[in-house]
């Protein structure tokens, strides 16, 4: 049964950090493009935001959660074990409650309207949590790697 968690993790891992890695391509290319076509990019990152990065996030906290219950009882904390898990579960929180509502929120705002400024308030916090998350869950990659 710890094959398939693990599986599930990892699976996860992958549509949020892969999701997340795209989504951060598409922002940078959208560098070149015009106020009103930003619109269209941030429509696109919010569905990738909704489809791929949140639930991977949510499957790979979830499977973490089981597979460290699993773990109860096991003598000796690994140091990289528990950064991992402690990185992986704050860029899992920043991801699902602050940067999905972002994210939804930004897809319904008009960029050239009289929203611009709101929208360039959100879409600077998108990029801090972002970048935050990001860096926290390659921490976490980091640390489940050296775990064994």
């Amino acid at each position: 049964m710890s094959h398939l968690w693990v599986f599930l993790h990892v699976l996860g891992f992958v549509m949020w950090l892969g999701g997340g890695i795209a989504s951060m391509f598409a922002g940078i290319a959208s560098k070149s493009e015009s106020r009103a076509g930003l619109g269209a990019v941030v429509r696109a990152q919010s569905a990738v935001q909704r489809m791929v990065i949140a639930p991977g996030a949510l499957l790979t906290l979830l499977s973490g959660l089981m597979l460290t219950f699993a773990l109860a009882g096991m003598a000796g904390a690994n140091v990289w074990l528990m950064i991992m898990q402690g990185a992986g579960l704050v860029a899992a929180l920043l991801t699902l409650f602050i940067a999905l509502p972002t994210a939804t929120r930004l897809s319904r705002l008009d960029p050239t309207g009289n929203q611009s400024a709101y929208f360039d308030e959100l879409r600077k916090r998108q990029k801090v949590v972002g970048m935050i998350w990001g860096s926290l869950g390659l921490l976490a990659l980091v640390g489940g790697t050296l775990v064994r």
